[in-house]
């Protein structure tokens, strides 16, 4: 393998994701149309980054942050010695700590624009395998590598990970909501409100309406997707930490959302409506939610990734 020359210099885009999917608890995830850019360049001595955007001002610019971590084990894991000087510029679209993977996207950012300055020694199955090892789950990873709605699940030493499809009329269209409200709750905080066991009949019910999701994915079924889009592991725990989150979901729902809920572990919020070219009046409805109890929010529209 070739060290890559002094100058050398490339640019990497990593899209939003959001993990869970309403019932598919750490398995399925969705590539969202929010993006992370970064640009990695063999400069000078020492590894320093620049943030911009989201979280300019807040992300460690030195070896704490989780982009220069993640590239760093590219190396590691190449058993190659890493350059002297790196210089990663990053421009930030992904909001932090806001359930659309902004960690996950980092460390994409890091180990595949290390592997891209090293002449893309690492497959893409194992620069998935690297990066969901860093990330310590899959479900945000998946997507914002593959695109797509995406399923992953641990198998034997590695993953098995399979991008599932989505119908053409549920593609090109900004008809997603997302919104993320002024909040705090790391995921960290909103896994410890999880219990440890959970009854036989929610663990049924969510692997039933995940399959229901991904069939009303493949068919382009807003009823379905309606019905599918229910959860008994993690949003009836987890959304009382979030004021406002109830009043903002069926906000969704009267602006004409099909589904709404939870997207990955909060505070984001997610929302539905197949039959709508531009989400904008749901985001803004739920924004309005949220600023009707006192908390400031963002919203988007966007897109499924998709990477064909």
């Amino acid at each position: 393998m070739n060290a890559p020359s002094s100058g050398s210099s490339v640019l990497v885009r990593i899209p939003a994701s959001s993990g869970n999917v309403g019932p598919g608890f750490d398995v399925l995830g969705l590539a969202l149309d929010l993006w992370n850019s970064a640009t990695f360049a063999l400069d000078g001595n020492g590894w320093r980054i620049e943030v911009f955007g989201e979280g300019a001002g807040h992300l460690p610019q030195d070896e704490g942050n989780l982009v220069l971590q993640a590239a760093r084990r590219v190396w590691q894991a190449l058993s190659s010695t890493p350059p002297e000087g790196l210089l990663v510029q990053c421009e930030n679209g992904i909001p932090l700590q806001s359930g659309l993977g902004s960690s996950g996207a980092a460390v994409l950012l890091g180990v595949v624009g290390a592997n891209t300055l090293l002449g893309s020694p690492l497959s893409t199955e194992e620069v998935f395998a690297l990066a969901a090892k860093i990330e310590g789950h899959p479900d945000n990873v998946a997507p914002s590598l593959y695109g797509g709605l995406t399923a992953a699940v641990p198998a034997g030493e590695g993953w098995a990970v399979r991008r599932l499809p989505i119908a053409s009329a549920w593609r090109n269209r900004r008809w997603i909501a997302v919104v993320v409200p002024e909040i705090a709750l790391s995921t960290a905080a909103s896994r410890q409100a999880l219990p440890s066991h959970v009854p036989l009949a929610d663990a049924v019910f969510n692997l039933g309406h995940s399959l229901l999701v991904a069939e009303a994915f493949r068919t382009g079924d807003a009823a379905l997707l309606a019905e599918a889009f229910q959860d008994r592991l993690h949003q009836p725990y987890r959304l009382p930490l979030l004021p406002g989150a109830g009043e903002a979901l069926a906000a969704a729902r009267a602006a004409g959302a099909v589904a709404a809920g939870l997207s990955g572990a909060g505070p984001g919020l997610i929302a539905f409506a197949p039959e709508s070219d531009d989400a904008s009046p749901i985001a803004e409805a739920m924004v309005a939610a949220f600023q009707r109890v006192g908390i400031a929010a963002r919203g988007w529209a966007v897109g499924v990734v998709l990477m064909d």
